[in-house]
């Protein structure tokens, strides 16, 4: 359970750490059917498996939520959160580097130096969290993140913590690893024998036992990572903390700045379990309403074709 919990993290909400035009966008990047949202509606899902008619997973998919001035007076144009996982398919990162081009900026998480500039292909990492992600990667036969997505754009921003912010918040705030590992643990022994996990662990058997390892254990955690979603909220608690609300925090000031040099269409590329909250403050603190949401395939969760043979 404790490693479950570590994985869904390490998937959706810890980042990768260093040492110290509408209508063309929408129509031929963003996968699936786009729809609106009421402009006082509740923020949608970031998160969601995609289902066939048997209620059998095709896909893992993320959002990519458009967010308009309420006041359509003002000059800028749109802010689009684009949901991120650290580990998915490589086509799901070709989709989102070729999102990119279409932003002013585009204002990214890692924890890093500032002014940091990430090579293609990444850096070489270091640490627990991406040895995790690196071990996932391999065990799920997928990509990863720093390794797929083209941080050398010239429209890319930093926009998130250095190592040294991102301690000195620990500190002030009394937080540690320990202490987050504690709260994953805790918040998966209230899931632990809950009718979702307990069907999830049976489909999990049962597609072990069909022979294919490796698309058994991407639909079940892919099913994990959806009906615990909210374990970011849960480690979070009232006051909030460094790895989500102060680090969200960092992002929106830079996106105030951005949007006081004159740019109209940009983009917040972060972690998906980053967006309920980042989506709230862009409702409460920049006037801006969701005006629609699109998803993207991130995880291919589809059985593999047996190869035709000719008689």
């Amino acid at each position: 359970m404790l490693l479950r919990n570590l994985c869904l993290l390490a998937l959706v909400l810890i980042s990768p750490i260093l040492p110290a035009q509408q209508s063309t966008v929408t129509n031929a990047f963003v996968s699936g059917v786009l729809q609106s949202v009421e402009a006082d509606a509740s923020l949608p899902e970031f998160v969601r498996l995609k289902l066939d008619q048997n209620k059998t997973p095709l896909s893992l998919q993320v959002a990519v939520v458009r967010f308009v001035p309420r006041d359509k007076s003002r000059s800028l144009q749109h802010v689009d959160l684009i949901s991120a996982v650290h580990i998915g398919e490589s086509a799901y990162y070709q989709t989102i580097n070729a999102l990119f081009p279409h932003y002013d900026a585009v204002l990214y998480e890692l924890v890093a130096p500032q002014g940091a500039r990430i090579p293609k292909g990444g850096n070489e990492r270091k640490g627990i969290v991406s040895g995790l992600q690196s071990w996932m990667r391999h065990v799920l036969g997928m990509s990863m993140q720093l390794e797929e997505v083209d941080y050398s754009a010239p429209n890319l921003v930093h926009a998130d913590f250095s190592p040294e912010e991102f301690s000195d918040s620990m500190k002030d705030r009394n937080e540690s690893v320990a202490g987050l590992i504690g709260k994953a643990w805790i918040a998966g022994m209230g899931q632990q024998y809950s009718a979702k996990t307990v069907l999830s662990e049976m489909r999990l058997f049962k597609n072990l036992i069909s022979g294919n390892r490796e698309r058994a254990l991407k639909i079940f955690m892919a099913e994990q990572m959806v009906q615990s979603i909210g374990l970011g909220d849960v480690i979070e608690g009232p006051e909030g903390s460094t790895l989500v609300a102060e680090r969200n925090k960092k992002a929106l000031k830079v996106l105030r700045r951005e949007i006081a040099t004159g740019k109209q269409k940009l983009a917040i590329f972060y972690g998906a379990a980053h967006m309920r909250d980042i989506g709230r403050r862009l409702v409460l603190e920049f006037g801006l309403v969701p005006s629609w949401i699109g998803w993207i395939d991130a995880w291919d969760l589809r059985p593999l074709r047996e190869p035709q043979t000719r008689h």
